[in-house]
């Protein structure tokens, strides 16, 4: 582990933003934007970067707190997930959105489980293994702009695509965030189960 250093932080950015994967994530977030009317895009994204960098810094701690392990966690937020999956394959409304939708769609579900979840939590613990935290903050940092101008297009790629292609790309990432929250279930489980 050494302190600023470019390789370390060009792994890990890449690490995070394969995990994160809000390019994967656009029929989700037009998905949420369809319920609640509208997202915003700052809000999301600043709450995404606090959750990231408290959890880097304190994580196992906050969850050891209730004692919870990063495996329960992990379950807990593919359970999320697979929900979220299923409203998107089967075209269903298991989420209620209540008053003020667009401030609470904005943290639940976007920011958190969905940017900011259950698998870029358990990367981060994984990553401060191998790398020094100060390039981990720097990678979840370079992370943001990326995820900021996502979010702030999802409108112009929901006009490009259409009613018909988002229902199909919408199915379609479904499946693959379906198969993601059965993963990460089946990877966490086990070690729950074991102990």
């Amino acid at each position: 582990m050494e302190f600023f250093n470019l390789t370390e932080i060009g792994s890990c950015f890449m690490v995070l933003f394969a995990v994160i994967d809000i390019i994967g994530c656009v029929p989700v977030i037009i998905k949420i934007k369809q319920q609640a009317g509208n997202i915003q895009p700052i809000t999301t994204t600043l709450v995404s970067l606090v959750l990231m960098v408290a959890f880097l810094f304190a994580g196992k701690k906050f969850l050891s707190i209730f004692g919870v392990d990063v495996n329960a966690f992990a379950v807990a937020g593919s359970i999320i997930l697979f929900f979220i999956a299923m409203e998107m394959v089967l075209g269903i409304k298991i989420f209620k959105q209540k008053d003020g939708a667009e401030k609470v769609a904005t943290i639940v579900p976007l920011a958190f489980p969905i940017i900011a979840g259950a698998g870029t939590f358990s990367t981060l613990i994984s990553l401060r293994a191998e790398y020094h935290e100060i390039n981990i903050l720097i990678a979840i940092i370079l992370n943001m702009p990326l995820i900021y101008i996502t979010l702030l297009s999802a409108g112009k790629i929901e006009k490009f695509l259409g009613i018909g292609g988002i229902s199909v790309v919408e199915k379609v990432f479904g499946v693959i965030l379906l198969a993601i929250s059965v993963k990460l279930f089946s990877n966490n489980i086990t070690h729950l189960l074991g102990s």
